[in-house]
């Protein structure tokens, strides 16, 4: 299989642009980023079909390495339709804020100012961890548990029940 430049270029391109495009605040500009991201998987897609080659209907006379591959094809219709339903969605939430606030643009909340103003040291998540760490009690302290039956010199064996 060859891999034809042209679209590996256009792909990269895509696939740039479109990540670039959703890391903006803009919601108008995460849509656009979201349809680039798409086609350029259906471009990925359609350049893992291979070669041109004959429609997947079957004739005896025709070799089967000579037909086209369908999977990609499918895959690519599957991929057309989720990214229409993503981009209605969105469409629909790019409205609904513009009703709402007359914006475009997602604001930073309160609790988004608060996280990025603390420093990044954890007290729970960078302190020294003590070597035991089991939560369970120890057999030397659990004889002397009150209502063990160690304490009381009851066992549990079956051959101390006899």
């Amino acid at each position: 299989m060859s891999v034809n430049i042209t679209f590996m270029i256009i792909m990269g391109a895509l696939y740039a642009c479109g990540i670039y495009l959703l890391l903006e605040r803009s919601l108008t500009r995460v849509v656009l980023g979201l349809t680039m991201l798409t086609n350029a998987t259906n471009i990925l897609l359609l350049s893992t079909g291979g070669f041109q080659g004959l429609a997947p209907l079957f004739s005896a006379e025709i070799a089967a390495e000579d037909y086209n591959d369908p999977l990609p094809q499918a895959f690519i219709l599957t991929s057309i339709v989720i990214s229409f339903s993503v981009t209605a969605f969105m469409l629909g939430i790019i409205y609904r804020s513009w009703v709402l606030s007359r914006q475009d643009e997602v604001q930073d909340d309160v609790e988004d100012r608060r996280v990025a103003s603390q420093s990044s040291f954890d007290a729970e998540d960078d302190a020294d961890v003590p070597e035991d760490t089991t939560e369970f009690t120890p057999p030397e302290e659990a004889e002397e548990a009150p209502g063990s039956l160690r304490a009381t010199g009851q066992s549990t064996s079956p051959e101390a029940k006899e």
